[in-house]
């Protein structure tokens, strides 16, 4: 990546304070009972590597890497990304409650970029949810759960009982999408993360066996 990119980078994540968003509303669905107390995000719960294809788009500006997100316990993931050359790029540990910083490539060292990645992620990687309420439509069994001024919405595929979509909300207003395709529920083929206050989105990529030889 080169250095005129990352200063543009940053200066996009400097943009992203002045943008406003839409509240949610869940569409096309009823209220239904469930005997469901929690549900999970078990996409990333093995302790083997997840290797990604990493595609963001930040307003006009287009970085791409990879990244690797691996388990380290119950509670901690550790997530490092490089640029298409095998530059590292940043390199942290993150939990629920704490965040620890092991490497960042100095044009990404900046308050706003940290802080960006570190909620991002700390969504991305939350594995139980509470089930507050439940409700289903033609596709999808969908469970809503609260924390504090926080709102999950998970969809799980009626057919394969898979996560496929996760919305967050804060104070009622939609956030950041999360949409999956898998096969299995402990690995996501792929992500698309797209927020809905800013012009950002994220996706992954699974890197497969052969592409790693």
């Amino acid at each position: 990546m080169q250095r005129s990119q990352l200063q543009s980078l940053v200066y996009s994540f400097l943009v992203l304070l002045f943008v406003s968003c839409k509240s949610y509303k869940l569409p096309e669905a009823k209220p239904v009972q469930s005997s469901e107390k929690t549900v999970e995000n078990l996409y990333f719960s093995s302790g083997e590597d997840y290797v990604y294809k990493c595609q963001m788009d930040i307003y006009k500006n287009h970085v791409s890497g990879i990244l690797i997100i691996k388990k380290l316990n119950e509670t901690t993931h550790r997530v490092a990304m490089t640029s298409d050359f095998g530059n590292k790029l940043i390199d942290f540990e993150i939990s629920e409650n704490d965040f620890k910083l092991n490497y960042v490539l100095p044009d990404l060292d900046k308050k706003i970029v940290i802080n960006f990645l570190r909620n991002d992620f700390r969504e991305l990687l939350k594995k139980q949810y509470p089930v507050s309420e439940s409700f289903e439509n033609n596709d999808s069994k969908i469970y809503l759960s609260k924390a504090d001024h926080k709102a999950y919405y998970l969809f799980f595929n009626k057919e394969n009982g898979l996560l496929k979509e996760i919305v967050y909300t804060k104070n009622n207003k939609e956030k950041i999408d999360f949409t999956f395709e898998a096969k299995k529920h402990i690995f996501a083929d792929s992500l698309n993360l797209q927020h809905k206050d800013f012009k950002i989105n994220i996706k992954l990529f699974q890197i497969t066996e052969t592409e790693q030889n």
